[in-house]
């Protein structure tokens, strides 16, 4: 058998084992972690019209706000090809000056304080 043969027939018997287990798997009895609430304290079993915590919202803010820096500076080392490295460089620079300058604000302010 050849390379590509053997390399197609290799993925296709892995994906299908996985496709199967993971249909097997969730028919296994849960217990109480997997009846417990999610991460963020919710019921979810319980009324949708509960107030939501404004600091919970702000860290989720906050992390999507830093996910997103890190997507737009993830081509900065292909920048030093660029006609005006420097004026790359010097952008990255402000977006890294600014996000910092947003979150010691944040934390001055106390909006990332969990306990009072």
């Amino acid at each position: 058998m050849n390379l590509i043969t053997t390399v197609i027939t290799i993925a296709a018997l892995l994906s299908s084992i996985l496709a199967l287990v993971s249909f097997w798997l969730p028919m296994m009895t849960p217990d109480q972690e997997k009846l417990s609430p999610y991460e963020c304290g919710f019921d979810p079993l319980g009324s949708a019209r509960l107030p939501f915590s404004l600091r919970f919202f702000l860290v989720a803010i906050l992390f999507l706000l830093f996910d997103l820096e890190i997507a737009l500076l993830l081509p900065l080392p292909w920048g030093d090809q660029l006609p005006a490295p420097a004026l790359t460089f010097s952008w990255a620079a402000l977006v890294l000056l600014l996000l910092t300058l947003g979150l010691v604000y944040e934390w001055i302010q106390g909006g990332l304080e969990w306990a009072e």
